[in-house]
């Protein structure tokens, strides 16, 4: 008597199981309002806090930067707490990181005093925006789906960029690149350090925008498989792919400076000495 009963619990059990396995299935993959859907992705998590009769805005990108950072701050100490004469593991890892980073930088018309001052920078923005982005693996949005993230981002590297051109060729220098190879380029040089940072900020806004969005939209439509094969490229190779472009062009913009003043440099002591 005891063993039918139990018999007859399992079955009752596994009936349940079934079913409610069989409606959230179902419920998976049942399409209503997507536009709704994708809205309620897209706005940003909001919160003001008061400190000290201050109030300030905290939002989910802000939350996720930090979050993001961490793993990028522990993976550059752990590979940098391993010190050999013969470089093996870990220690092998970061020597190859760091000789790419200058490569980039020589490659971009630096010299290698000048890359390896300057390939630090570039690497830690390289690996601040992979742990950026990659949070989106996780199904976190990523910071750089607010506008405001990216956009302060390439004003930092803009910044940046000119301040380390300057110190590397002084102010005369960099005059010199901005006059490069007449006087007349020098409106169009202006505009071009104001588009630059714009450019920067929207390339990197509009592929992880456009990626979140895709995204979220394969997860309402077909929530099972497809959306992580998707997921291989547009979560995890393109976010990648974007940190690795946003600091090509940090170096790149750095070089360019630094050959203007050489190629001015080297037109003004043409016409001092025209037989030089």
């Amino acid at each position: 008597m005891a063993v039918q009963q139990y018999l007859l619990s399992a079955a009752g059990w596994l009936s349940a199981y079934w079913e409610a396995l069989k409606h959230e299935f179902i419920s998976e993959f049942k399409i209503e309002d997507i536009g709704s859907e994708i809205r309620h992705a897209i706005l940003p998590w909001k919160e003001f806090f008061t400190v000290g009769g201050q109030s300030f805005l905290l939002t989910d990108a802000i939350i996720v930067t930090w979050i993001a950072v961490i793993p990028s701050i522990l993976l550059w100490i752990w590979v940098a707490s391993k010190r050999d004469r013969i470089p093996s593991g870990r220690q092998l890892l970061g020597e190859t990181l760091v000789g790419l980073f200058i490569s980039l930088c020589k490659n971009n018309g630096l010299n290698q005093k000048q890359s390896e001052q300057v390939a630090p920078m570039i690497g830690s923005i390289c690996f601040f925006l992979v742990s950026c982005n990659l949070v989106s693996v996780f199904g976190i949005s990523p910071p750089a789906k607010n506008i405001a993230f990216p956009i302060a981002l390439a004003l930092f590297t803009i910044i940046y960029v000119l301040f380390t051109a300057i110190r590397f060729v002084g102010i005369k220098g960099f005059w010199g690149s901005l006059i490069y190879p007449t006087k007349i380029m020098l409106p169009f040089k202006i505009i071009d350090y104001i588009i630059k940072p714009m450019s920067l900020a929207l390339r990197l806004f509009g592929n992880v925008f456009g990626a979140f969005i895709l995204m979220e939209f394969l997860h309402l439509i077909i929530p099972v498989v497809v959306p992580g094969i998707f997921g291989l490229w547009f979560d995890l190779a393109d976010g990648i792919l974007q940190a690795v472009i946003f600091s090509y062009l940090t170096a790149l913009y750095i070089g360019e400076i630094v050959e203007g003043a050489h190629s001015a440099h080297e037109q003004q002591l043409a016409k001092i000495q025209p037989g030089a």
